[in-house]
């Protein structure tokens, strides 16, 4: 029996994962009382008796947890706190021998969602060289309101909110998104793309999109498509090409894969990412690290 703690467990990615625990066989979720929740003693405790702490908290007070969980235990971090640090592990397993380094690991940051969509589509292509590592990139990303946390979906779903929130809505528009950072380390760029999320009326689902002009790639679309179609194999992340005329951001709603393609045409074209932001990009990617972490097979549990 696998001994799990969820720290942060009240929060959206927390709730999920706990749901999604709670049906499966071998594990047995540990648990501590709500007004010890902050108490590092108690916490301390608590994550010395288990085999796996994920840690759903915010930035700060996920690098406080992490701090005192024994050596011996693996951590799954959905924070940013640990993306570019160079102890954790990135976990996206679909990244050539990313599997075998989150396997072998006891750290293990979760990709950030806009940044798994865009990581899928551009580092396999800077690593074959099609795109140089210089490349100045822009990309959108369109997602539900269920990404920006419990706050977010209770303004969404309060029955008396702004009219505003009715149609779509641009936001980080310093250019200080922080999953830019992991963007840019994970696929070796240089430079930071410009990078606009946007945030619509629907609960989960997303897509990410990356622009780019024929000069920008030493290569044609057939050989994107060829790059991506040999780079995902493992089912969780697949290559589609597909005669559709559009990609709805729902269309991986509630399902833990993601599915990467190439649109436009010779002259401009468009890299689409498509997933659920709580699936490929929060939940459904931390217990396809935890399977990973344990030595399962990596899509048990997992809803593809």
């Amino acid at each position: 029996m696998v001994k799990v703690f969820i720290d942060g467990s009240a929060g959206t990615t927390g709730l999920v994962v706990e749901e999604r625990l709670k049906s499966r066989g071998g594990i047995e979720l540990l648990s501590i009382p709500e007004n010890l929740r902050k108490d590092a003693a108690a916490k301390a405790e608590v994550f010395a008796s288990a085999d796996l702490v994920f840690l759903c908290l915010p930035d700060a007070a996920a690098k406080e947890a992490a701090a005192l969980v024994p050596g011996n235990t693996t951590i799954i971090d959905t924070s940013t706190a640990h993306r570019t640090d160079d102890v954790w592990v990135y976990g996206f397993p679909e990244l050539p021998g990313q599997r075998e380094k989150i396997s072998a690991s006891k750290r293990i940051a979760n990709p950030g969602c806009h940044a798994s969509g865009f990581i899928a589509l551009v580092a396999p292509l800077v690593r074959a060289g099609l795109i140089s590592n210089d490349a100045q990139l822009s990309s959108f990303s369109v997602t539900g309101y269920s990404g920006g946390g419990k706050k977010m979906i209770a303004d969404y779903e309060d029955g008396g909110r702004s009219e505003l929130l009715d149609s779509p809505m641009q936001y980080a528009l310093t250019q200080e998104h922080k999953h830019i950072p992991e963007m840019m380390k994970v696929c070796g760029l240089s430079s930071a793309p410009v990078f606009c999320p946007v945030v619509g009326d629907f609960y989960s689902g997303m897509t990410v999109t990356v622009q780019l002009f024929k000069s920008q790639i030493s290569g044609t679309v057939s050989d994107i498509e060829d790059i991506y179609s040999s780079t995902y194999k493992s089912g969780v992340v697949h290559f589609e090409k597909s005669d559709e005329s559009g990609i709805y951001a729902g269309s991986h709603s509630g399902l833990d894969d993601m599915a990467v393609t190439v649109k436009g045409n010779d002259e401009r074209i468009l890299l689409i990412s498509s997933f659920d932001n709580l699936g490929k990009g929060a939940c459904g990617a931390a217990i396809q690290n935890m399977n990973l972490a344990l030595g399962l097979d990596e899509t048990e549990g997992l809803i593809l």
